[in-house]
């Protein structure tokens, strides 16, 4: 039976992989099961991050020493740029041990990892419905990948997706063909936003009839509860992966989400604690955070402009991208709850969650016994 195995390892830097490889020489990590590994890089998360992109590069030499370039490439990387306020770069590895099951397990569930690379796609389809198709044919593919049949065991898909350059809206024109934005900024809200209905779609939370291209990244009533995508420069495809509960898995590692209506609604987020055994009667204790394995989460400013009735201005700063701020304020009440600034808190939640809210994934050990 498949067991999962998360690590959670401090970087201090994009291209840091000394934790890894010293995971792997203590035979705590082995190579051949990493399924995917998330990161939190220092960059500014927008199109010009490289940061991302040097982060996979450490990573793929890095694993390369032990495992042929075929296998490397299968690993999904999701870096995620941007650690502001006090956010705590660092990577997130998933293992994947032993074999699939004949049949489920009478009992209890445990986490289940999934994996899928889709298809490349040309830059004019990206924000579009055909971003939306495909990623939700990925979805299901990674889904079949962790042995998950019921979309409701399903509770947190991340998603590395494409965004527009230049180069790329240039290669589209020179094709006689348009693009959905000539704004490379802007084109990230729309393929994270075209990605994040896609896993709506193929999770059950938005019927197909609702969805149209005029709805991508404008219609804020649309939107996933258990999405998580992160726009970058390093691909044009997407990575997937979907974290889940089966009974096809065992381990103590159990997963659980909330979704946040706005910036600061942490009870939610403190009920999922709640749901995973943590007493979670203020903020988690150092006995209680041993058990925190990680939390993954999306952060986004409310389009209004107000937080509760009260004026914000992270949409009026012409220096620092909304995003930024967002993922500093939502890191801030997190680490408030869980005691913890190593925290996956990705920025840029179109379509991932309510209006300026959004999804929240914890994974936790659960006690020895425990069902």
């Amino acid at each position: 039976m498949r067991q999962a195995q998360v690590h959670l390892i401090a970087t201090r830097a994009p291209d840091d992989v000394s934790g890894l490889e010293a995971a792997i020489a203590a035979g705590q990590i082995e190579p051949a099961a990493i399924a995917a590994i998330l990161g939190k890089t220092e960059g500014n998360g927008c199109v010009n991050d490289f940061t991302r992109a040097f982060a996979v590069s450490a990573l793929k030499a890095a694993l390369g020493r032990s495992l042929p370039d075929e296998a490397v490439a299968q690993i999904a990387m999701v870096m995620s740029g941007g650690t502001e306020g006090a956010l705590s770069p660092h990577l997130i590895v998933f293992e994947r041990r032993g074999e699939p099951a004949a049949a489920p397990a009478v009992g209890r569930s445990a986490l289940a990892i999934g994996v899928a690379h889709t298809d490349s796609l040309l830059p004019e389809q990206l924000g579009r419905m055909d971003e939306v198709e495909m990623v939700a044919n990925g979805v299901a593919a990674a889904m079949r990948d962790a042995g998950i049949d019921d979309p409701a065991d399903v509770h947190f898909v991340q998603i590395k997706c494409p965004l527009l350059t230049v180069d790329r809206i240039a290669a589209a024109e020179a094709r006689g063909a348009s693009v959905v934005t000539r704004d490379t900024l802007k084109s990230m809200g729309f393929t994270r936003g075209a990605s994040a209905l896609g896993v709506a779609l193929a999770l059950g939370e938005i019927a197909a009839d609702a969805l149209s291209e005029a709805a991508i990244g404008r219609d804020t009533d649309l939107w996933s509860g258990r999405a998580s995508t992160s726009a970058g420069v390093e691909l044009l495809n997407h990575e997937i992966v979907v974290l889940g509960m089966s009974r096809s898995w065992s381990g103590p590692l159990a997963i659980d989400h909330a979704v946040m209506d706005d910036a600061i609604d942490i009870l939610p987020v403190r009920d999922a604690l709640r749901r995973l055994g943590f007493a979670a009667d203020g903020q988690l204790t150092a006995a209680e955070r041993g058990r925190l394995v990680a939390v993954l989460a999306k952060a986004e400013p409310g389009s209004s402009g107000r937080l509760r009735g009260a004026r914000h201005t992270m949409l009026d700063d012409s220096d620092l991208s909304a995003t930024r701020h967002a993922r500093a304020f939502v890191g801030g009440a997190l680490a408030a709850l869980t005691g913890s600034s190593a925290l996956f808190v990705s920025g840029g939640a179109e379509h991932q969650g309510p209006d300026g809210g959004g999804p929240v994934a914890i994974i936790a050990r659960r006690f020895q016994g425990e069902r």
